[in-house]
């Protein structure tokens, strides 16, 4: 058994073992001294579900304020009928992960971006915005409380953090609510693409997943109730997800229905497509700053044709869920673009970003200022 690191006599939570099975019990939860195991999961086998966990966040909006808010173990929720988000979908969500490092600490990545994409999106549907310090803090809460639920570190699985907001007060007329939820939950999931990371084969759609100047660029849940639809069509003709248009032209690529699209050129270059429509992905963003400055990469962020689509020689998707999950091919209305790096494995350009990213996200890789969160 392979020591990584010395004990640490201050209580914290730094590993003494390289192997997965032995972090999940030496790693436990410190309170007041008393060390919480992990809870006894098969971390290994996970699926992307959901599993009811311990406590959970939740902050009411009500006579224009936010109240203070706080954990509960109580994950049911009682509304009125006539509740905005079951009148007009009112509601916004985000989601990130916790990880179990290398050396046991347990940390989320760049929570601090999630927080302000929800207070966008909740502003664009005139919800009151959660400030982005408390929307830190109960993350920092919900995952504290849950650290028994954080899969350990070598096991290939996370606990996936669900903050969302929704309108709660009665409205018939269409009109924003009155009053709001703001909720966290967590889950420990495995994969977002059962098999890991084997090469997709994605299909184009003939339905649009956002309007020019609509609710594309930010996350709402009405976004994905509409996709449903396509998205299942995609699964019983046998793809892994739809691959998206633009809805005014047709001519132009966005993303799929669950995550941003990344190319590599024929010379290596990243290429990643642009579109006041596209979701601003956390993950994207994060893939296009370690492409350029850890890897040295072109990254051409730009409208993407879909008739360049057949010269390029990778393609991925990324999104918090399933991080970079490479394409194989892309088959169009029968015609079929397949990419040079197969349907076997990842392409190497990808295979690095890859790596990379996972590598600063677990602790290998040091990251850039302000990306690793620690929850303490």
């Amino acid at each position: 058994m392979a020591v990584t690191g010395n004990g640490d006599s201050s209580g914290g939570n730094r590993c003494l073992f390289a192997d997965s099975e032995m972090c999940a019990f030496s790693c436990g939860t410190n309170l007041g001294g008393i060390i919480m195991e992990k809870k006894d999961i098969d971390w290994s086998n996970l699926d992307f579900s959901y599993h009811v966990t311990d406590q959970r966040y939740v902050a009411h909006y009500k006579d224009g304020a936010w109240d203070e808010g706080g954990l509960t173990s109580d994950d049911k929720i009682v509304l009125s009928e006539d509740a905005g988000v079951l009148q007009y979908s009112q509601s916004v969500f985000e989601g990130l992960k916790a990880y179990t490092t290398e050396d046991c600490r347990t940390v989320c990545f760049r929570p601090d971006l999630n927080a302000h994409r929800m207070y966008e999106s909740a502003a664009y549907l005139e919800m009151p915005p959660f400030p982005a310090e408390r929307f830190l803090d109960a993350v920092r809460q919900v995952v504290k409380a849950n650290e028994a639920w954080v899969p350990p570190y070598g096991s290939g699985a996370s606990l996936y953090i669900r903050p969302y907001m929704f309108g709660s007060s009665p409205v018939i007329g269409v009109a924003p609510a009155d009053e709001y939820q703001f909720r966290i939950f967590v889950t420990p999931v495995g994969p977002y693409f059962k098999g890991g990371v084997k090469p997709l084969t994605l299909k184009v759609s003939d339905f649009d997943r956002a309007a020019p100047h609509g609710t594309g660029h930010i996350k709402a849940g009405l976004n994905y109730a509409m996709s449903l639809h396509a998205i299942m069509t995609a699964h019983r003709e046998g793809f892994a997800e739809n691959i998206y248009l633009d809805a005014a032209t047709r001519t132009k690529v966005e993303e799929t229905g669950g995550a941003n699209i990344i190319f590599v050129d024929a010379d290596g270059n990243l290429v990643v497509p642009k579109s006041p429509s596209i979701l601003p992905s956390i993950t994207r963003r994060s893939i296009t700053y370690v492409a350029e400055h850890y890897l040295g990469l072109k990254v051409d962020e730009r409208e993407v044709l879909f008739s360049e689509v057949p010269n390029f020689k990778e393609c991925g998707l990324c999104g918090t869920a399933a991080v970079i999950s490479p394409v194989g091919k892309i088959n169009d209305h029968g015609k079929e673009i397949c990419f040079a790096s197969g349907m076997k494995e990842m392409g190497p350009v990808i295979k690095k970003l890859y790596d990379t990213l996972t590598g600063i996200q677990m602790g290998h890789i040091e990251a850039p200022e302000g990306w690793i969160y620690e929850i303490k």
